[in-house]
């Protein structure tokens, strides 16, 4: 009996538009365990985010199947929360009501209006943004309002925190700061985590494990890389650790050496 957590099997995932059919990925074949950190890297148009977008269950694979603890996921659910680099919350609600939102959602029929309460405000806590539950989006900063996008796909307790470049559009500081707070998050919960990203460093600094996505159309994962840095782990310290220097050189020569990213002529 197949005892993954998580199990993408064979998928393969095309787009038709008119007569015209695009293969984006091919062949996925990955497991992930649970409580696992796992990060996905590669070039643009590599099909990173629409892997993430079948894990969530947004949009169906063509041919494969994707299995959560043995059942194929084909929809969405809460058991698989999504956080993207637009934080996507309501601005004409407050911070406490656009976490409720998902609460009252989810756990509605199961938890008492007080309980409710308590949740919303726990993660909240876990953000370190109870200060500012009462504020709307527009009166906090872009960082913060990633930590309630955070604090809200949590409140969902899913069985996989699914992170579409939550960083990207954030500037250096204030990244290292959230990055910080995931990985604090992830030794608090041992929740499993699935983080999309572009930034060699975040992939090595946060992961168990990188799979490094061949170049589209029909990509493919060319490699996957065990992270062997204990935890808890220190971004100052790591710089001159020689497991995150070997890491960080094995992903780099596999994105410019193996996978170069070639500009199409305009």
């Amino acid at each position: 009996m197949d005892q993954s957590y998580l199990k993408i099997d064979r998928v393969f995932k095309s787009f038709s538009k008119g007569a015209k059919t695009t293969e984006v990925l091919a062949d996925i074949r990955l497991t992930i365990d649970k409580g696992e950190f796992v990060s996905i890297i590669g070039h643009s148009g590599c099909g990173k985010s629409t892997l993430l977008n079948l894990i969530a269950g947004l949009t169906g694979v063509t041919t494969g199947a994707i299995k959560l603890e043995g059942r194929e996921v084909n929809a969405p659910g809460p058991d698989r929360a999504v956080v993207f680099q637009n934080h996507s919350l309501l601005p004409w609600l407050s911070v406490y009501d656009n976490v409720k939102l998902a609460v009252t959602k989810v756990f509605g029929a199961t938890k008492t209006k007080a309980e409710r309460h308590d949740w919303i405000m726990q993660n909240l806590d876990l953000v370190q943004m109870t200060h500012a539950a009462d504020k709307r989006p527009g009166e906090i900063s872009g960082g913060m309002r990633q930590r309630v996008g955070i604090a809200r796909a949590l409140a969902m307790e899913p069985k996989i925190l699914l992170l579409d470049e939550p960083f990207g559009a954030l500037d250096a500081l204030t990244r290292a700061h959230l990055q910080d707070a995931v990985m604090d998050i992830h030794a608090r919960l041992k929740n499993t985590m699935i983080m999309i990203t572009h930034d060699v460093d975040e992939a090595v600094l946060l992961a168990d494990r990188i799979v490094m996505m061949t170049n589209g159309p029909a990509a493919s994962i060319g490699e996957v890389l065990p992270v062997a840095i204990p935890r808890p782990r220190d971004r100052i310290a790591l710089a001159s650790q020689p497991d995150y220097v070997r890491a960080r050189e094995a992903v780099l020569r596999f994105l410019y050496e193996r996978h170069r990213f070639v500009e199409a002529a305009e």
